[in-house]
């Protein structure tokens, strides 16, 4: 490629095509009025010389790029993978651009809130939580919509969608106590995350509606090494409980996997155990995980939606009920 090179411009399309300057740009505006015929003409001249529109004009004169920062973090766990491919095809079937925003955290946005604001973004949604009102304070300033799943901050121009985690909690201590448990655990996800803080006081909350004896926890983490250690630290005690609810499936799988090698314990032959996620791997033969589907599909649906509500929008809150997916694990006899 000889170093005089230079990309075809909007000028040399409408020499191309016979065609103003400005009807090239009409072309490749929607919703411009521009007769078909010659759109046509234009558009086959771009092609042929290789050209496409510079959005840069259009964003300055517009303040307003189309693009959307979707920010991911704990690509260990599949639910963020399943989250960010339901954001990538609702975004591209809304016409808008997707740039990923990576950071390490598994579960926190606070911490991209500078990165965020070096870019020239429409809006911002995650599957990360907000877990500091001085962080929402700080993106609120950016004056653009952030939708995140699962945090319990909302404001002007922060809006949230959280599974029913707490009712999920609820629904698993009547399961697991339908099925027979009598001696209860409760395999925690993260301290600081807003969804394991829900699910944990909702399977609280159920066990006492019940009159049963309260959960006996362990763990602290959303990822499958937490829910080996928790199941460690549950079943070398003399008083091993007999029914479990976790946090999430990546813990779950932990849990089941030592149950089987350590201490050659089965479930639900010795103990039940209910996940969160409904991840793929719940219907492998060795889990058959009873699991709580988020439906992440909902969640982005109701996400895109929240994106479009104007600053000071009353409704900025909002929740996706859960679906119990019974599988072997809670199912005795």
């Amino acid at each position: 490629m000889s170093g005089n090179w230079r990309p075809p411009s909007s000028t040399d399309v409408a020499r191309a095509a016979g065609v103003s300057q400005s009807a090239v740009s009409r072309a490749f505006t929607p919703g411009a009025r521009i007769a078909q015929a010659t759109r046509a003409r234009i558009l086959e001249a771009a092609e042929a010389l290789g050209y496409r529109p510079n959005l840069l004009p259009k964003i300055l004169q517009t303040n307003r790029s189309g693009i959307v920062a979707v920010v991911v973090g704990g690509f260990y766990n599949p639910y963020f993978a399943m989250t960010l491919e339901a954001f990538s095809r609702a975004l591209t079937a809304a016409g808008r651009q997707m740039m990923l925003v990576r950071v390490d955290s598994d579960r926190i946005l606070d911490g991209v809130v500078d990165q965020l604001a070096g870019y020239r973004v429409d809006a911002v949604v995650s599957a990360l939580a907000l877990t500091s009102q001085g962080a929402a304070d700080q993106l609120s300033k950016l004056r653009i919509p952030i939708v995140t799943l699962n945090s319990d901050l909302a404001g002007d121009w922060i809006r949230s969608v959280s599974s029913d985690n707490f009712a999920a909690g609820v629904a698993a201590a009547r399961l697991l106590s339908e099925r027979g448990g009598s001696r209860f655990g409760f395999v925690a996800g993260p301290a600081d995350s807003p969804a394991q803080v829900a699910r944990e006081a909702g399977f609280a909350h159920g066990l006492a509606e019940l009159g049963l004896p309260p959960a006996t926890r362990a763990g602290g983490g959303y990822d499958y090494a937490s829910g080996a250690r928790a199941a460690r630290d549950l079943f070398s005690s003399s008083d091993r409980p007999d029914a479990l609810f976790c946090a999430n499936d990546l813990a779950a799988f932990g849990v089941i996997d030592v149950l089987r090698e350590d201490f050659g314990l089965t479930a639900p032959g010795d103990v039940q155990v209910i996940g969160y996620d409904n991840l793929d791997m719940a219907e492998w033969a060795p889990y058959r995980l009873t699991s709580f589907d988020q439906d992440v599909d909902a969640h982005v649906a109701t996400a895109m939606e929240l994106l479009d509500l104007e600053a000071g929008a009353t409704c900025v809150a909002r929740t996706v009920p859960s679906r119990l997916v019974e599988r072997e694990s809670t199912r005795r006899g």
